[in-house]
């Protein structure tokens, strides 16, 4: 293929896709430049189908060191291990471009995202969505696409709305909001604000939502220039005798279903799939179709939920839509360390410990990014046992990064400054039973250990993740989601903030 490639401006930025030079080998390859920050995101389809219950597709962020014009710190001199920021970047490139996929595609997909050049002006995070985007139409893959990503942050003075604002102009910003989708949906919102009211952020989305439809016109122009071929791909059907067989256990999955006691409700689903799959199934056809057996116990196990709360208004715990479950709340948890703050909703419980320390122990940040340090810091463990499990325990996962991030950035404005409280602040939250929400009651564990700690923070912080159960024209919004509504439902929606906002 010839070198093609297209230029444009929205929003007072300069952007550029092309594709045809670089990577050839791979599925398709699209190199996104705003400014001049520049990221090849290449993809890549594997030629077999695996045997597996869920969609194989992984995404990398490569952060680069050469592309601000550094060699890496340590003795190695060499990138290693991402850094937690190139972790969330690779999270947030995955979430948007995870559900354009057809369901039954189970080839491997492998989309890589790597830093060439970085201008120190405009972040590579948001343009590596469409570059993925465009990288998995390039390779005439059977995504739903064209799909973008965008940041809005809001001028302080004049209350204008920017588009990819450059590190300067965020710092100016009392909103960060990052919203990916395509044309017709959103389907990926991380958000951060000075305490903007629910008015504002509303209607931030849906500005963010008119530029990812530019976005994607322009994705499509390009896309009509390079004109792929489409390439078949074999969507695995499943047997309809499987679901057949299956769904005839609704009313024993309701049933089942109804337990307020985590634990219990799982050993009772369970049972029932093992029954169904012992009695329902020949020992051959059992070898023959496992992925597609256990994948329908899945759905029956997702279409029982769903059903309950859409026609009844009763969760599986007995709660209402908008029912909290009960707390319990002891701050001063442990003796000895500065602060701590015991926080438990329901079946999910955090323990969450303040450390302070010196501003030069504020961290260090080794990464293609202008910040050099940061004073505040938050990190979540989840280990195995707090969901009844055996499992492996070694460096934090991609997940634990990221839920950590996620109440970091909540406490990160209520924080006093520097000058008014010169302390690097460590608060590490230990999830030790979970049923859903962890991360917010991490959050709400962070705020208690704080205030034990004696830092003066301007003011409490809590959070609580929202879902959303949608069945034609019926849509309940849910409170306080558990493990199961996360799971089976349409949304998991983290919400922090104050009461101002």
């Amino acid at each position: 293929m010839e070198k093609i490639s297209t230029s444009f401006e929205l929003y007072g930025k300069e952007y550029r896709l092309e594709t045809g030079e670089l990577a050839k080998q791979a599925t398709g390859a699209v190199l996104v430049t705003q400014g001049e920050t520049t990221c090849l995101v290449t993809a890549v389809v594997s030629k077999e189908q695996k045997d597996y219950d869920f969609f194989p597709l992984t995404v990398d962020f490569i952060e680069k060191m050469y592309a601000v014009g550094r060699i890496p710190g340590g003795y190695l001199k060499r990138e290693a291990k991402p850094s937690d920021k190139g972790t969330l970047t690779a999270r947030m490139i995955d979430r948007p471009i995870r559900p354009g996929f057809a369901d039954g595609f189970k080839q491997e997909v492998h989309v890589v995202a790597t830093t060439l050049a970085c201008d120190g002006q405009n972040p590579p995070d948001c343009i590596c969505v469409g570059g993925a985007s465009a990288a998995l139409l390039c390779g005439g893959t059977p995504f739903d696409g064209p799909a973008a990503c965008v940041r809005i942050a809001r001028d302080k003075e004049t209350g204008e709305f920017i588009v990819n604002p450059t590190y300067a102009e965020q710092e100016n910003s009392d909103l960060e909001l990052t919203i990916a989708g395509t044309r017709d949906y959103i389907s990926m919102v991380e958000a951060g604000a000075e305490e903007v009211t629910e008015e504002d952020m509303l209607a931030a989305m849906e500005f963010g939502q008119q530029a990812i439809a530019a976005f994607c016109e322009k994705q499509a122009e390009f896309l009509a220039m390079v004109a792929p071929e489409p390439k078949e791909y074999p969507v695995h059907a499943a047997d309809p005798c499987i679901a057949e067989r299956v769904n005839a256990h609704f009313d024993e999955m309701s049933a089942a279903l109804k337990d307020a006691d985590k634990l219990s409700r799982m050993g009772k689903v369970e049972e029932l799939k093992d029954a169904i799959k012992e009695n329902d199934f020949s020992e051959e056809e059992r070898e023959a179709w496992k992925s597609d057996i256990a994948a329908a116990c899945k759905a029956l196990e997702k279409q029982a939920m769903r059903a309950m709360v859409i026609e009844t208004g009763e969760r599986a715990d007995g709660r209402s839509a908008d029912e909290i479950r009960p707390l319990y709340i002891r701050p001063g948890y442990l003796p000895r360390v500065h602060g701590s703050g015991l926080f438990q909703r329901g079946q999910t419980q955090a323990l969450s410990v303040c450390t302070l320390g010196l501003l030069n122990e504020a961290q260090r940040l080794d990464t293609i990014d202008p910040q050099e340090s940061k004073r505040y810091m938050h990190q979540y463990n989840f280990p195995p046992y707090c969901t009844g499990e055996v499992g492996r325990m070694g460096a934090p996962k991609r997940r634990e990064i990221g839920h950590g991030a996620l109440a970091e950035r909540a406490i990160l404005p209520i924080l006093p400054s520097e000058d008014e409280f010169p302390y690097a602040i460590r608060v590490v939250s230990e999830i030790l039973e979970s049923n859903g929400s962890s991360s917010m009651a991490s959050t709400c564990g962070s705020t208690l250990a704080l205030m034990d700690a004696g830092v003066p923070i301007k003011a409490p912080v809590s959070g609580i993740a929202m879902g959303l159960i949608k069945e034609g024209d019926d849509v309940v919004i849910l409170s306080d989601i558990q493990g199961l509504e996360d799971f089976l439902g349409d949304m998991d929606f983290k919400v922090c903030g104050t009461a101002n906002g």
